[in-house]
């Protein structure tokens, strides 16, 4: 059990070690957002920053929810490792300026 929970927790810790997934998680914690808003966020390719997605959606970080043509990403708040995830969070910088400038440029939602 002691092996398992200590392998889990390295495993998030691996995913969250990444600079952009760190700070997808960020935004995560207060918004449910679209690849192509994460795309734009982070100025990286689409399949870059679905690539991300997949490895946090793996691990049952995140999931997703199609709304209309869109699928949205949000985190898993019942996943057991949340509270791991929220501590991590609680150490970096807020992401929120980053949706705010999405929302100023007009581009919150721009998926096709």
């Amino acid at each position: 059990m002691e092996k398992n929970s200590l392998e889990s927790t390295a495993n998030i810790l691996k995913l969250l070690g990444d600079k952009t997934r760190l700070a997808m998680m960020g935004l995560l914690i207060k918004n449910d957002c679209c690849v192509c808003e994460f795309v734009e966020i982070f100025k990286m390719t689409q399949p870059a920053i679905s690539q991300h997605l997949r490895k946090l959606k793996d691990a049952g970080l995140v999931k997703e929810q199609r709304r209309g043509q869109w699928i949205f990403y949000s985190l898993n708040r019942n996943h057991r490792s949340f509270p791991l995830v929220q501590d991590v969070i609680r150490h970096i910088p807020d992401q929120e300026e980053k949706i705010i400038q999405l929302e100023q440029q007009g581009l919150r939602i721009t998926c096709n």
